[in-house]
Protein backbone atom coordinates (compact mmCIF):
# COMPACT_ATOMS: atom_id res chain seq x y z
CA UNK A 1 0.00 0.00 0.00
CA UNK A 2 1.31 3.48 -0.57
CA UNK A 3 3.01 5.62 2.12
CA UNK A 4 2.45 9.45 1.89
CA UNK A 5 4.25 12.17 3.42
CA UNK A 6 3.63 15.47 3.70
CA UNK A 7 4.37 18.90 5.17
CA UNK A 8 1.55 20.82 6.48
CA UNK A 9 1.13 24.70 7.62
CA UNK A 10 -1.82 26.63 8.99
CA UNK A 11 -1.77 29.47 7.06
CA UNK A 12 -3.63 33.38 7.56
CA UNK A 13 -6.62 33.30 5.08
CA UNK A 14 -5.29 36.50 3.42
CA UNK A 15 -1.63 35.32 3.27
CA UNK A 16 -0.02 35.03 -0.09
CA UNK A 17 1.63 31.55 -1.03
CA UNK A 18 5.11 31.96 -1.55
CA UNK A 19 6.59 31.74 -4.64
CA UNK A 20 8.38 28.54 -5.80
CA UNK A 21 9.09 29.04 -8.84
CA UNK A 22 12.83 29.31 -8.37
CA UNK A 23 13.02 26.31 -6.15
CA UNK A 24 10.96 23.63 -8.82
CA UNK A 25 8.60 24.14 -11.66
CA UNK A 26 4.51 24.94 -10.72
CA UNK A 27 2.12 23.32 -12.47
CA UNK A 28 -1.06 24.78 -13.54
CA UNK A 29 -3.86 25.36 -10.44
CA UNK A 30 -6.72 22.78 -10.78
CA UNK A 31 -9.72 23.46 -8.07
CA UNK A 32 -11.77 20.79 -6.64
CA UNK A 33 -14.44 21.02 -3.58
CA UNK A 34 -14.32 18.20 -1.29
CA UNK A 35 -17.06 16.95 1.39
CA UNK A 36 -14.89 14.63 3.79
CA UNK A 37 -17.26 12.01 6.61
CA UNK A 38 -14.39 11.35 9.85
CA UNK A 39 -15.42 8.28 11.60
CA UNK A 40 -14.09 7.26 14.75
CA UNK A 41 -14.80 6.44 18.64
CA UNK A 42 -16.54 8.94 20.30
CA UNK A 43 -13.20 9.36 22.52
CA UNK A 44 -11.46 9.86 19.14
CA UNK A 45 -9.40 7.03 19.41
CA UNK A 46 -7.92 6.88 15.81
CA UNK A 47 -7.62 10.60 15.56
CA UNK A 48 -5.41 10.50 19.13
CA UNK A 49 -2.99 8.06 17.25
CA UNK A 50 -2.74 9.53 14.46
CA UNK A 51 -4.86 7.20 12.21
CA UNK A 52 -8.33 8.47 9.91
CA UNK A 53 -11.54 6.74 8.41
CA UNK A 54 -13.09 9.21 5.81
CA UNK A 55 -15.20 8.98 3.11
CA UNK A 56 -14.31 11.84 0.59
CA UNK A 57 -16.75 13.19 -1.83
CA UNK A 58 -14.04 12.85 -4.87
CA UNK A 59 -12.33 9.51 -3.77
CA UNK A 60 -14.58 7.32 -1.71
CA UNK A 61 -13.44 5.39 1.08
CA UNK A 62 -9.67 6.09 2.79
CA UNK A 63 -7.95 4.60 5.94
CA UNK A 64 -4.66 6.19 7.38
CA UNK A 65 -2.59 4.59 9.72
CA UNK A 66 0.24 5.93 11.35
CA UNK A 67 4.02 4.69 10.09
CA UNK A 68 5.38 2.85 13.12
CA UNK A 69 8.99 3.76 13.84
CA UNK A 70 9.14 6.98 11.48
CA UNK A 71 10.42 9.96 13.38
CA UNK A 72 11.20 12.26 10.76
CA UNK A 73 9.44 15.90 10.34
CA UNK A 74 6.69 15.33 7.50
CA UNK A 75 3.24 13.71 8.29
CA UNK A 76 3.91 9.90 7.34
CA UNK A 77 1.00 7.83 6.78
CA UNK A 78 0.06 4.44 4.88
CA UNK A 79 -2.99 5.40 2.94
CA UNK A 80 -5.32 2.25 2.04
CA UNK A 81 -8.04 2.85 -0.38
CA UNK A 82 -11.62 0.99 0.26
CA UNK A 83 -13.91 0.41 -1.90
CA UNK A 84 -18.02 0.73 -0.98
CA UNK A 85 -20.80 3.23 -1.21
CA UNK A 86 -21.07 6.28 1.39
CA UNK A 87 -22.75 5.28 4.50
CA UNK A 88 -21.60 2.66 7.37
CA UNK A 89 -17.67 2.10 6.64
CA UNK A 90 -17.33 -1.19 4.71
CA UNK A 91 -16.07 -4.32 6.57
CA UNK A 92 -12.42 -3.77 5.26
CA UNK A 93 -12.04 -0.37 6.52
CA UNK A 94 -13.36 -1.47 9.79
CA UNK A 95 -10.53 -4.18 9.97
CA UNK A 96 -7.82 -1.83 9.27
CA UNK A 97 -8.92 0.23 12.33
CA UNK A 98 -10.27 -2.73 14.63
CA UNK A 99 -7.48 -3.31 17.09
CA UNK A 100 -7.54 1.08 17.59
CA UNK A 101 -11.09 0.77 18.08
CA UNK A 102 -11.42 -2.34 19.52
CA UNK A 103 -14.90 -2.94 21.52
CA UNK A 104 -16.00 0.43 20.97
CA UNK A 105 -18.10 1.93 17.87
CA UNK A 106 -17.46 3.69 15.29
CA UNK A 107 -19.72 7.05 14.32
CA UNK A 108 -19.41 10.57 12.61
CA UNK A 109 -17.33 12.68 14.41
CA UNK A 110 -16.41 15.64 11.71
CA UNK A 111 -18.06 16.51 7.88
CA UNK A 112 -15.05 18.97 6.81
CA UNK A 113 -15.99 21.23 3.48
CA UNK A 114 -12.78 22.20 1.89
CA UNK A 115 -11.84 24.16 -1.34
CA UNK A 116 -8.63 22.49 -2.78
CA UNK A 117 -6.39 24.43 -5.15
CA UNK A 118 -3.33 21.46 -5.99
CA UNK A 119 -0.95 21.92 -8.49
CA UNK A 120 2.00 19.24 -9.21
CA UNK A 121 5.35 20.19 -8.51
CA UNK A 122 8.66 19.24 -10.85
CA UNK A 123 12.20 19.47 -10.89
CA UNK A 124 13.40 22.46 -12.38
CA UNK A 125 15.11 21.87 -15.59
CA UNK A 126 17.99 23.67 -17.57
CA UNK A 127 17.46 27.49 -17.78
CA UNK A 128 14.24 26.84 -15.58
CA UNK A 129 12.32 25.07 -17.98
CA UNK A 130 10.41 21.82 -16.92
CA UNK A 131 12.90 19.49 -18.45
CA UNK A 132 12.24 16.26 -20.06
CA UNK A 133 13.93 12.92 -18.79
CA UNK A 134 15.98 11.67 -15.53
CA UNK A 135 16.32 14.51 -13.06
CA UNK A 136 15.39 16.92 -14.64
CA UNK A 137 11.33 17.31 -14.76
CA UNK A 138 11.17 14.54 -11.98
CA UNK A 139 8.34 14.47 -9.64
CA UNK A 140 8.97 16.68 -6.52
CA UNK A 141 5.34 16.43 -5.13
CA UNK A 142 1.91 18.32 -4.76
CA UNK A 143 1.42 21.62 -2.94
CA UNK A 144 -2.54 21.87 -2.44
CA UNK A 145 -4.12 25.02 -0.55
CA UNK A 146 -6.90 23.92 1.36
CA UNK A 147 -9.47 26.26 2.54
CA UNK A 148 -11.69 24.27 4.93
CA UNK A 149 -14.93 24.66 7.26
CA UNK A 150 -16.16 22.50 9.83
CA UNK A 151 -19.24 21.87 8.87
CA UNK A 152 -22.04 23.24 11.93
CA UNK A 153 -19.49 24.95 13.73
CA UNK A 154 -19.03 28.69 13.71
CA UNK A 155 -16.80 30.45 11.64
CA UNK A 156 -13.86 30.33 14.04
CA UNK A 157 -13.91 26.75 12.73
CA UNK A 158 -12.70 27.57 9.56
CA UNK A 159 -9.02 27.00 8.89
CA UNK A 160 -6.57 27.23 5.78
CA UNK A 161 -3.97 25.15 5.13
CA UNK A 162 -0.89 24.46 2.90
CA UNK A 163 -0.06 20.75 2.57
CA UNK A 164 2.86 20.03 0.63
CA UNK A 165 2.34 15.78 -0.20
CA UNK A 166 6.01 14.76 -1.16
CA UNK A 167 6.73 12.65 -4.10
CA UNK A 168 8.52 8.90 -3.07
CA UNK A 169 11.64 9.81 -5.03
CA UNK A 170 11.97 13.56 -4.50
CA UNK A 171 15.55 14.99 -4.50
CA UNK A 172 16.07 15.94 -0.77
CA UNK A 173 17.81 19.22 -0.98
CA UNK A 174 14.90 20.46 -3.19
CA UNK A 175 12.05 19.22 -0.33
CA UNK A 176 13.67 21.09 2.05
CA UNK A 177 14.00 24.20 0.41
CA UNK A 178 10.48 24.14 -0.90
CA UNK A 179 9.36 23.64 2.95
CA UNK A 180 11.68 26.19 4.18
CA UNK A 181 9.94 28.54 2.24
CA UNK A 182 6.08 27.58 3.13
CA UNK A 183 6.99 27.23 6.35
CA UNK A 184 8.20 30.97 6.11
CA UNK A 185 3.89 31.87 5.20
CA UNK A 186 2.68 29.72 8.58
CA UNK A 187 1.14 31.20 11.33
CA UNK A 188 3.35 29.35 13.40
CA UNK A 189 7.08 29.17 12.83
CA UNK A 190 6.66 25.65 14.15
CA UNK A 191 3.97 24.00 12.11
CA UNK A 192 5.72 21.07 9.89
CA UNK A 193 8.25 20.33 12.61
CA UNK A 194 4.70 18.50 14.18
CA UNK A 195 2.41 18.23 11.46
CA UNK A 196 -1.68 17.75 12.13
CA UNK A 197 -4.03 15.70 9.84
CA UNK A 198 -7.15 17.91 8.94
CA UNK A 199 -9.50 16.26 11.38
CA UNK A 200 -7.16 16.99 14.72
CA UNK A 201 -7.52 20.46 13.90
CA UNK A 202 -11.09 19.91 13.08
CA UNK A 203 -11.59 18.13 15.93
CA UNK A 204 -10.42 20.26 18.55
CA UNK A 205 -8.17 19.77 21.96
CA UNK A 206 -9.56 16.23 22.74
CA UNK A 207 -8.22 15.27 19.31
CA UNK A 208 -4.40 16.03 20.56
CA UNK A 209 -5.27 14.01 24.17
CA UNK A 210 -2.38 10.99 24.30
CA UNK A 211 -3.38 8.05 22.48
CA UNK A 212 -4.60 4.78 24.51
CA UNK A 213 -1.40 3.32 24.39
CA UNK A 214 1.84 5.80 25.48
CA UNK A 215 5.20 3.83 26.10
CA UNK A 216 6.20 5.84 29.27
CA UNK A 217 9.71 6.36 30.06
CA UNK A 218 10.87 3.96 33.19
CA UNK A 219 11.59 6.45 35.71
CA UNK A 220 13.96 7.51 37.86
CA UNK A 221 14.72 5.54 40.24
CA UNK A 222 13.73 3.01 38.58
CA UNK A 223 10.72 0.70 40.31
CA UNK A 224 8.96 -2.46 39.28
CA UNK A 225 5.92 -0.81 38.16
CA UNK A 226 7.71 1.75 35.58
CA UNK A 227 9.98 -1.25 33.92
CA UNK A 228 6.24 -3.09 34.12
CA UNK A 229 4.46 -0.15 32.45
CA UNK A 230 7.33 0.16 30.15
CA UNK A 231 8.24 -3.46 28.42
CA UNK A 232 3.89 -4.26 28.68
CA UNK A 233 3.16 -0.57 26.76
CA UNK A 234 5.75 -1.34 24.37
CA UNK A 235 4.61 -4.58 23.17
CA UNK A 236 1.24 -3.30 23.28
CA UNK A 237 1.66 -0.94 21.08
CA UNK A 238 3.82 -3.50 18.42
CA UNK A 239 0.90 -5.73 18.53
CA UNK A 240 -1.46 -2.95 17.59
CA UNK A 241 0.74 -1.14 14.95
CA UNK A 242 1.43 -4.55 13.05
CA UNK A 243 -2.50 -5.90 13.22
CA UNK A 244 -3.63 -4.62 10.17
CA UNK A 245 -0.39 -5.69 8.37
CA UNK A 246 -0.89 -9.19 9.15
CA UNK A 247 -4.72 -8.51 8.26
CA UNK A 248 -4.23 -7.65 4.72
CA UNK A 249 -1.35 -10.18 4.51
CA UNK A 250 1.12 -8.90 2.08
CA UNK A 251 3.94 -8.24 4.09
CA UNK A 252 4.83 -11.33 5.90
CA UNK A 253 6.29 -9.54 9.12
CA UNK A 254 2.88 -8.37 9.73
CA UNK A 255 1.97 -11.62 11.29
CA UNK A 256 5.71 -11.92 12.48
CA UNK A 257 5.80 -8.70 14.27
CA UNK A 258 2.05 -9.33 16.13
CA UNK A 259 3.77 -12.77 17.14
CA UNK A 260 6.83 -11.62 18.48
CA UNK A 261 4.88 -9.02 20.57
CA UNK A 262 2.50 -11.83 21.95
CA UNK A 263 5.22 -13.79 23.00
CA UNK A 264 6.93 -11.15 24.94
CA UNK A 265 3.65 -10.02 26.75
CA UNK A 266 3.22 -13.57 27.66
CA UNK A 267 7.05 -13.21 28.91
CA UNK A 268 6.93 -10.31 30.62
CA UNK A 269 3.42 -11.02 32.46
CA UNK A 270 5.35 -14.38 33.63
CA UNK A 271 8.80 -12.71 34.71
CA UNK A 272 6.82 -10.40 36.75
CA UNK A 273 4.54 -13.00 38.34
CA UNK A 274 6.28 -12.35 41.83
CA UNK A 275 4.60 -8.64 41.86
CA UNK A 276 1.05 -9.86 40.13
CA UNK A 277 -2.25 -10.02 41.34
CA UNK A 278 -2.54 -13.78 39.67
CA UNK A 279 -6.06 -14.34 38.82
CA UNK A 280 -6.40 -11.65 36.25
CA UNK A 281 -2.95 -12.61 34.90
CA UNK A 282 -3.42 -16.10 34.66
CA UNK A 283 -6.23 -15.54 32.45
CA UNK A 284 -4.60 -12.99 30.30
CA UNK A 285 -1.71 -15.40 29.62
CA UNK A 286 -3.85 -18.30 28.87
CA UNK A 287 -5.57 -15.54 25.96
CA UNK A 288 -2.74 -14.66 25.09
CA UNK A 289 -1.72 -18.44 24.46
CA UNK A 290 -4.56 -18.28 22.15
CA UNK A 291 -3.31 -15.64 20.02
CA UNK A 292 -0.12 -16.66 19.92
CA UNK A 293 -1.58 -20.26 18.57
CA UNK A 294 -3.27 -18.58 15.60
CA UNK A 295 -0.61 -16.16 14.30
CA UNK A 296 1.90 -18.99 15.22
CA UNK A 297 0.13 -21.30 12.54
CA UNK A 298 0.52 -18.54 9.90
CA UNK A 299 4.25 -17.63 10.76
CA UNK A 300 5.62 -21.28 10.63
CA UNK A 301 3.87 -21.97 7.13
CA UNK A 302 5.46 -18.80 6.10
CA UNK A 303 8.88 -19.79 7.73
CA UNK A 304 8.47 -23.42 6.32
CA UNK A 305 7.69 -22.16 2.66
CA UNK A 306 10.53 -19.55 2.85
CA UNK A 307 13.28 -22.52 3.88
CA UNK A 308 12.20 -25.01 1.23
CA UNK A 309 12.28 -22.81 -1.47
CA UNK A 310 15.69 -22.10 -0.80
CA UNK A 311 16.69 -25.84 -0.51
CA UNK A 312 15.41 -26.44 -3.60
CA UNK A 313 17.99 -24.16 -5.26
CA UNK A 314 20.32 -27.42 -4.20
CA UNK A 315 18.35 -30.05 -6.24
CA UNK A 316 18.78 -31.36 -9.44
CA UNK A 317 16.49 -28.80 -12.17
CA UNK A 318 14.32 -32.34 -12.44
CA UNK A 319 13.68 -32.86 -8.91
CA UNK A 320 12.70 -29.14 -8.08
CA UNK A 321 10.59 -29.12 -10.94
CA UNK A 322 9.20 -32.01 -9.36
CA UNK A 323 8.68 -30.23 -5.97
CA UNK A 324 5.98 -28.56 -7.05
CA UNK A 325 3.57 -30.18 -4.94
CA UNK A 326 5.28 -29.63 -1.68
CA UNK A 327 4.94 -26.34 -2.04
CA UNK A 328 1.54 -26.30 -3.45
CA UNK A 329 0.94 -28.61 -0.01
CA UNK A 330 2.55 -25.60 2.08
CA UNK A 331 0.67 -22.99 0.27
CA UNK A 332 -2.47 -24.60 1.01
CA UNK A 333 -1.59 -25.24 4.58
CA UNK A 334 -1.13 -21.75 4.74
CA UNK A 335 -4.44 -20.32 3.42
CA UNK A 336 -6.37 -22.47 5.96
CA UNK A 337 -4.45 -20.94 8.41
CA UNK A 338 -4.55 -17.91 7.30
CA UNK A 339 -8.47 -17.87 7.43
CA UNK A 340 -8.48 -19.26 11.10
CA UNK A 341 -6.43 -16.76 11.55
CA UNK A 342 -8.19 -13.55 10.14
CA UNK A 343 -11.91 -15.35 11.58
CA UNK A 344 -9.86 -14.86 14.91
CA UNK A 345 -8.90 -11.40 14.54
CA UNK A 346 -12.25 -10.75 13.94
CA UNK A 347 -13.99 -11.99 16.57
CA UNK A 348 -15.16 -10.53 20.18
CA UNK A 349 -12.79 -12.52 22.01
CA UNK A 350 -9.80 -11.08 20.48
CA UNK A 351 -11.30 -7.50 20.60
CA UNK A 352 -12.02 -8.23 24.34
CA UNK A 353 -8.02 -9.17 24.69
CA UNK A 354 -6.64 -6.02 23.39
CA UNK A 355 -8.97 -3.57 25.59
CA UNK A 356 -7.91 -5.93 28.71
CA UNK A 357 -4.17 -5.47 27.25
CA UNK A 358 -4.67 -1.64 26.81
CA UNK A 359 -5.94 -1.60 30.38
CA UNK A 360 -3.42 -3.64 32.11
CA UNK A 361 -0.62 -1.43 29.97
CA UNK A 362 -1.72 1.47 31.07
CA UNK A 363 -2.17 0.25 35.09
CA UNK A 364 -1.12 -3.49 35.91
CA UNK A 365 -2.43 -5.35 38.61
CA UNK A 366 0.14 -5.11 40.76
CA UNK A 367 0.45 -6.15 44.52
CA UNK A 368 0.92 -3.64 47.31
CA UNK A 369 4.38 -3.37 48.23
CA UNK A 370 6.01 -4.56 44.91
CA UNK A 371 8.10 -1.27 44.95
CA UNK A 372 10.07 -1.61 47.86
CA UNK A 373 13.39 -2.42 47.08
CA UNK A 374 13.26 -1.60 43.61
CA UNK A 375 16.73 -2.72 42.06
CA UNK A 376 17.14 -5.91 43.88
CA UNK A 377 13.67 -6.56 42.96
CA UNK A 378 14.62 -5.94 39.47
CA UNK A 379 17.95 -7.96 39.54
CA UNK A 380 15.71 -11.39 41.19
CA UNK A 381 13.40 -10.99 38.00
CA UNK A 382 16.33 -11.45 35.72
CA UNK A 383 18.11 -13.85 38.03
CA UNK A 384 15.00 -16.27 37.85
CA UNK A 385 14.57 -17.01 34.46
CA UNK A 386 18.71 -17.19 34.15
CA UNK A 387 18.81 -19.73 36.93
CA UNK A 388 16.23 -21.81 35.10
CA UNK A 389 17.89 -22.09 31.82
CA UNK A 390 21.66 -22.84 34.03
CA UNK A 391 19.03 -25.64 35.62
CA UNK A 392 17.89 -26.78 32.57
CA UNK A 393 21.09 -27.06 30.92
CA UNK A 394 23.24 -28.48 33.20
CA UNK A 395 20.42 -31.37 33.53
CA UNK A 396 19.78 -32.43 29.95
CA UNK A 397 20.72 -36.17 29.09
CA UNK A 398 23.42 -37.12 26.73
CA UNK A 399 22.48 -37.14 24.15
CA UNK A 400 20.00 -34.70 23.90
CA UNK A 401 16.40 -35.99 22.71
CA UNK A 402 15.21 -32.69 20.33
CA UNK A 403 12.21 -31.60 22.06
CA UNK A 404 14.91 -30.96 25.43
CA UNK A 405 16.72 -28.82 23.31
CA UNK A 406 13.75 -27.07 22.24
CA UNK A 407 12.77 -26.63 25.96
CA UNK A 408 16.34 -24.94 26.53
CA UNK A 409 15.52 -22.87 23.27
CA UNK A 410 12.48 -21.23 24.72
CA UNK A 411 14.33 -20.81 28.61
CA UNK A 412 16.89 -18.78 26.54
CA UNK A 413 13.97 -16.88 24.97
CA UNK A 414 12.64 -15.94 27.80
CA UNK A 415 16.43 -14.89 29.52
CA UNK A 416 16.67 -13.32 27.09
CA UNK A 417 13.19 -10.99 27.33
CA UNK A 418 13.73 -10.98 30.71
CA UNK A 419 17.50 -9.12 30.06
CA UNK A 420 15.92 -7.18 27.15
CA UNK A 421 13.33 -4.80 29.60
CA UNK A 422 16.30 -4.53 32.15
CA UNK A 423 18.57 -2.42 29.67
CA UNK A 424 16.96 0.74 30.50
CA UNK A 425 17.81 0.46 34.49
CA UNK A 426 21.01 -1.71 33.97
CA UNK A 427 22.38 -0.88 30.73
CA UNK A 428 25.14 -2.53 29.54
CA UNK A 429 25.12 -5.87 31.71
CA UNK A 430 21.36 -6.42 31.09
CA UNK A 431 22.33 -5.91 27.02
CA UNK A 432 25.28 -8.48 27.10
CA UNK A 433 23.28 -10.83 28.72
CA UNK A 434 20.44 -10.14 26.62
CA UNK A 435 23.53 -10.73 23.29
CA UNK A 436 24.64 -13.65 24.89
CA UNK A 437 21.25 -16.05 24.98
CA UNK A 438 19.86 -14.53 22.26
CA UNK A 439 23.04 -16.46 20.57
CA UNK A 440 21.90 -19.70 21.90
CA UNK A 441 18.52 -19.14 21.05
CA UNK A 442 19.05 -18.64 17.87
CA UNK A 443 21.30 -21.67 17.26
CA UNK A 444 18.71 -23.23 18.88
CA UNK A 445 15.90 -22.21 16.80
CA UNK A 446 17.57 -23.39 13.57
CA UNK A 447 17.74 -26.55 15.37
CA UNK A 448 14.22 -26.62 15.79
CA UNK A 449 13.07 -25.56 12.19
CA UNK A 450 14.78 -27.94 10.41
CA UNK A 451 13.59 -30.65 13.04
CA UNK A 452 10.09 -29.51 12.37
CA UNK A 453 10.68 -28.90 8.57
CA UNK A 454 11.99 -32.79 8.07
CA UNK A 455 8.71 -34.13 10.03
CA UNK A 456 6.52 -32.22 7.81
CA UNK A 457 8.15 -33.39 4.83
CA UNK A 458 8.57 -36.88 5.58
CA UNK A 459 4.63 -37.05 6.25
CA UNK A 460 3.86 -35.13 3.75
CA UNK A 461 6.18 -37.31 1.38
CA UNK A 462 4.55 -40.76 2.39
CA UNK A 463 0.81 -38.75 0.94
CA UNK A 464 2.30 -37.72 -2.12
CA UNK A 465 0.93 -40.03 -5.09
CA UNK A 466 3.41 -38.70 -7.35
CA UNK A 467 6.52 -40.99 -6.74
CA UNK A 468 9.25 -38.04 -8.14
CA UNK A 469 7.45 -35.56 -5.64
CA UNK A 470 7.52 -38.23 -2.82
CA UNK A 471 11.67 -38.36 -3.61
CA UNK A 472 12.09 -34.67 -3.65
CA UNK A 473 10.41 -34.52 -0.42
CA UNK A 474 12.84 -36.93 0.69
CA UNK A 475 15.56 -35.69 -0.50
CA UNK A 476 14.77 -32.04 1.61
CA UNK A 477 14.40 -33.93 4.25
CA UNK A 478 18.14 -35.47 4.27
CA UNK A 479 19.44 -32.01 4.05
CA UNK A 480 17.18 -30.71 6.89
CA UNK A 481 18.63 -33.40 8.99
CA UNK A 482 21.96 -32.57 8.06
CA UNK A 483 21.25 -28.94 9.35
CA UNK A 484 19.84 -30.28 12.39
CA UNK A 485 22.55 -32.13 13.15
CA UNK A 486 25.09 -28.99 12.14
CA UNK A 487 22.91 -26.71 14.48
CA UNK A 488 23.13 -29.51 17.05
CA UNK A 489 26.58 -29.76 17.44
CA UNK A 490 26.71 -25.82 17.57
CA UNK A 491 24.63 -24.88 19.95
CA UNK A 492 27.32 -25.94 22.50
CA UNK A 493 29.97 -23.42 21.76
CA UNK A 494 27.02 -20.53 21.77
CA UNK A 495 26.25 -21.74 25.18
CA UNK A 496 30.00 -21.79 25.96
CA UNK A 497 29.74 -17.92 24.68
CA UNK A 498 26.98 -17.18 27.24
CA UNK A 499 28.94 -18.96 30.29
CA UNK A 500 31.01 -16.34 31.19
CA UNK A 501 30.65 -15.19 35.06
CA UNK A 502 30.36 -11.82 33.81
CA UNK A 503 27.35 -12.29 31.66
CA UNK A 504 25.52 -15.37 33.74
CA UNK A 505 25.82 -14.20 37.31
CA UNK A 506 23.55 -11.21 37.65
CA UNK A 507 24.48 -8.93 40.07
Amino acid sequence: MPTEREYKFVVPPGREVPGLADLVAVGDPVVVEQTAVYYDTVDLRLTRVGASLRHRSDDGWTVKLPVAGTTDAPLVRAEHPVAGPPGDPPVAARDLVAARVRTARLTPVARLHTTRERRALRMLGPAGTTGTAGADGAEIGVLTDDRCRVAGAPPSREFREIEFEVAPDASAAVVAAVVARLRSASADPDEGSTPLPKVTRALGPLARAQPDVVVPPVGTPATVTGVLRHALAESVQRLVAHDPVARIGEDPEGVHQARVATRRLRSHLRTFRPHLHPVPIRVLRAELGWLASELGAVRDADVLRDRLRGRLAGLDPGDTRAAQPILDRIDADRAAARERLLAALRSPRYLALLDRLVAVAGRPPVVPGSDADDLDALRRLVRAPLRRLRLAVATLPDPAPDAALHAIRIHAKRARYAAEVMVPVFGNPARDLARAVTRVQDVLGEHQDAVVAGAWLRATGLALPDPRAAFAAGELATLERVAAAAARDAWPEAWAGASPMRVRRWR
